[in-house]
């Protein structure tokens, strides 16, 4: 088979003669290249996922994603139940961000019945929403430091995230899985004394990411093993279906909450956050800007969140809900970029079809395996951890 290599890797003493293409003919089941499994077990790999690899000494020539068979199925077990069984089951599509899942869930079924919700459930899925990108990239910058051995970055923003965490206990009842944005609004107002507990976590949040960019961010280490590494060219944005901090690193602004606006976020003040050098240090920073921007919008929030008023709208008896027929497409940017809920009804009481666009599948298989070739077997997790997948969404 014929390889194209993407590497900055010109020492080519171990590899055949390349053609005049570039190209290289390689016979992966000579003697000379081993197979091995990168995960699941391995700390560096994003969820349950594993890689198998085809090595050259220590540099990749091939690779195959396995994405672990954990949570699967989604889309099919939901043609089987009605709307609001439905509402319990999308969570476990993105587990570390479940309320994206609700809420374009939730959005779609609402155009397709004709429903407005209320103008503080409105904030109230705001605000959600913003929590669950923070607690999301609290978690990565994490995974990401692990990758490439720096374990107490990791603790750090665990603890943080674990704050975070806090405050959606107290406001929905569930650390991980919230199901809080319902279809027809949300389930409750923020509890007294909220504002206050947010603000001191926010608060936390800040001190703590100052000592990540000076520990992670200006380390020589981390400097010389992200600079340069795993660059997403900008002509690859459309033809693989980048999105998220992924093609905002290679300098193209893509944002729904921008591009195409929902809930209150055009009542909100900010601009995406961009990089230029599109590779691992710079998606690195991209998230820590795009977290601290989350700081920011949710203090924005906080001041316009109104205290009391309704919440959910009416609708009809949920277990006997028939929606009209028809068909939407309801999106919305989470920490990965576009992610999306295509619904189409029949008017009976049970989605006639259901499909989630989330970006996990591209940027974990066609372009990782696409990315991975050449690099260095201990840069692997970090490579793929900058890509930031999260395996069900690919089984969903």
């Amino acid at each position: 088979m014929s390889k194209k290599f993407f590497s900055w890797n010109e020492d080519r003493s171990l590899y055949p003669p390349a053609k005049p293409d570039g190209t290289i003919d390689i016979d992966l089941s000579s003697h000379k290249y081993l197979k091995i499994w990168h995960g699941p077990q391995h700390p560096g790999i994003t969820g349950n996922m594993s890689l198998e690899l085809t090595l050259l000494g220590d540099e990749v020539m091939a690779c195959e994603t396995h994405v672990g068979y954990l949570h699967r199925g989604f889309e099919k077990l939901m043609e089987r139940r009605k709307y609001i069984q439905c509402f319990p089951i999308v969570c476990r599509v993105a587990v570390p961000e479940p309320d994206f899942n609700e809420y374009c869930f939730a959005s779609a079924t609402e155009e397709l019945a004709g429903i407005e919700i209320p103008e503080a459930a409105k904030w109230l899925r705001t605000l959600v929403l913003e929590m669950a990108r923070l607690q999301s990239y609290l978690m990565w910058v994490g995974g990401q430091a692990g990758a490439f051995g720096q374990g107490i970055i990791g603790q750090w923003t665990l603890y943080c995230r674990d704050l975070v965490l806090d405050r959606f206990e107290e406001l929905t009842g569930g650390r991980i899985y919230h199901m809080y944005i319902i279809p027809g609004g949300v389930r409750g107002l923020l509890p007294d004394g909220f504002r206050e507990r947010m603000e001191e976590t926010l608060r936390i949040i800040e001190r703590f990411m100052k000592d990540v960019h000076s520990v992670m961010f200006n380390n020589s280490v981390f400097k010389k093993r992200s600079v340069g590494m795993g660059v997403i060219e900008p002509e690859w944005i459309n033809r693989f279906g980048i999105v998220g901090p992924n093609a905002r690193a290679a300098g193209v602004p893509m944002d729904v909450r921008k591009d195409d606006p929902y809930l209150k976020y055009p009542e909100l003040d900010f601009e995406p956050v961009t990089g230029t050098d599109s590779d691992i240090y710079t998606r690195a920073d991209v998230r820590r800007r795009d977290l601290l921007l989350s700081v920011d919008l949710i203090r924005q929030i906080m001041v316009k969140i109104p205290d009391s008023g309704e919440i959910r709208a009416k609708t009809p008896n949920v277990l006997h809900w028939k929606i009209p027929a028809g068909e939407t497409y309801s999106r919305a940017e989470c920490t990965r970029g576009e992610f999306g809920y295509y619904m189409v009804s029949d008017g009976s009481e049970y989605p006639r079809r259901v499909n989630v666009r989330g970006p996990s599948y591209t940027h974990a298989v066609s372009l990782l395996e696409k990315m991975i070739i050449n690099v260095n077997i201990a840069d692997v997790a970090g490579l793929m951890v900058s890509l930031h997948t999260y395996p069900p969404e690919i089984e969903r």
